[in-house]
């Protein structure tokens, strides 16, 4: 298979390739249209426009926006809550919530334990009522480590209640299935 390069080329026949006798100029004329040719100038009309779009449409919503009365009270922000003041308590905060408002949507709620539903959901109303006034009290004292502890406590103390208001449903509903049972006997 290994064939020597001498041999092959012994048995080679070169073709005579010849160029047109124009091919040398033809080529210097192309190479002198690319070096000469100069780069196409970008048009920036569009973004000239734009800009001026821009700076206007700006100018009328300062011009307009400062024309309001000046009277009005400048609204405070949001105010601090437990979430904004650190990511650990937007966590704890937001575990929190979403916990109560998955138990709270997962409640059934019919005839039978509609009382023991409103006791519950009352407490909870109040727990709630109580937590915005402790935001308040932590935008109006400032951060200090006691209101902090109570907003975690109202929030755990909300899961918990709503944890054993299912329990109880779960007890409820179990028992009015027993005494079915017995009265099917």
């Amino acid at each position: 298979m290994s064939k020597d390069i001498r041999e092959i080329m012994k048995n080679y026949k070169s073709e005579d390739v010849s160029l047109s006798a124009n091919h040398r100029n033809s080529f210097q004329d192309r190479l002198q249209k690319e070096v000469n040719r100069q780069p196409k100038k970008k048009n920036y009309k569009w973004l000239q426009v734009a800009a001026s779009v821009v700076l206007v449409v700006s100018l009328a919503v300062g011009y307009f926006g400062m024309e309001t009365d000046q009277t009005e009270e400048i609204k405070p922000t949001k105010g601090i809550s437990l979430g904004n003041l650190s990511p650990e308590f937007k966590s704890i905060e937001d575990y929190y919530t979403n916990s109560i408002n998955y138990e709270i949507s997962n409640l059934d709620v019919n005839e039978d334990n509609k009382e023991i539903l409103d006791s519950y959901l009352a407490k909870i109303s109040e727990l709630t009522t109580e937590y915005k006034s402790l935001t308040t009290e932590l935008n109006t004292k400032g951060v200090n480590d006691e209101i902090i502890n109570a907003l975690i406590n109202n929030l755990q103390l909300r899961l918990q209640l709503l944890q054993r208001l299912k329990k109880q449903l779960n007890d409820l509903k179990q028992l009015n299935s027993k005494q079915n049972e017995t009265q099917n006997l």
